[in-house]
């Protein structure tokens, strides 16, 4: 990706600055939320959906889109925020996370527009996103596949095997970026279990 335009990106900017505070209003209410891992999200969400994915709010299951999956869905009220600022849903469809009858729950779920499919048992993302890659590879689509890992999930070693397989079927429109905040529930990841040489 190229730099955006200086006009551009003080408007990816201010995206983000309202995304930052729903994410805070949607962890301040009576459900809560994970504020830290969604946070963490927001630069990557706000490039990846005013950027870079080709997705049509007026047509989310559109086949020709890209799809991307949040395996780090503790991070749902970040992904919710942004979608609602893309336009899949009303902004102010936000007040209603975690009560009873809302579609916004505390894991990312396929009622949502914009949802590809439930996300949160760490370390599936990965193979999820392969599965989808390899599935549009074979139906003869465009379509990119993006997934967004948290550190923290990469001790798990289904990422690994997904990792191999990724690149054992050869799916260059598969896209894995890892929110390398450097925490997770328990610590610092590499007080926890070192991740280092990442790259």
């Amino acid at each position: 990706l190229r730099p955006p335009e200086p006009a551009r990106a003080v408007e990816l900017q201010e995206r983000a600055h309202r995304i930052r505070e729903h994410i805070v209003d949607l962890c301040a209410g009576q459900e809560g939320g994970h504020l830290g891992g969604s946070m963490s999200l927001v630069e990557i969400l706000v490039t990846l959906y005013f950027s870079v994915l080709r997705v049509d709010p007026e047509a989310p299951d559109d086949p020709s889109r890209d799809v991307l999956l949040l395996s780090k869905g503790h991070g749902a009220v970040g992904l919710y925020a942004t979608l609602a600022e893309r336009g899949f849903f009303p902004v102010a469809e936000l007040a209603g996370y975690a009560t009873p009858g809302s579609r916004l729950m505390g894991h990312p779920v396929r009622a949502v527009p914009g949802v590809e499919l439930p996300t949160g048992s760490l370390g599936h993302g990965l193979a999820l996103a392969n599965g989808l890659a390899l599935g549009a590879r074979l139906d003869g689509l465009d379509r990119r596949c993006y997934v967004v890992l948290g550190d923290g999930e990469l001790q798990e070693g289904s990422v690994w095997e997904a990792a191999m397989a990724a690149a054992s079927l050869g799916l260059d429109r598969l896209v894995a970026v890892v929110d390398r905040n450097g925490l997770q529930i328990t610590g610092a990841t590499e007080q926890t279990v070192g991740l280092e040489p990442l790259a």
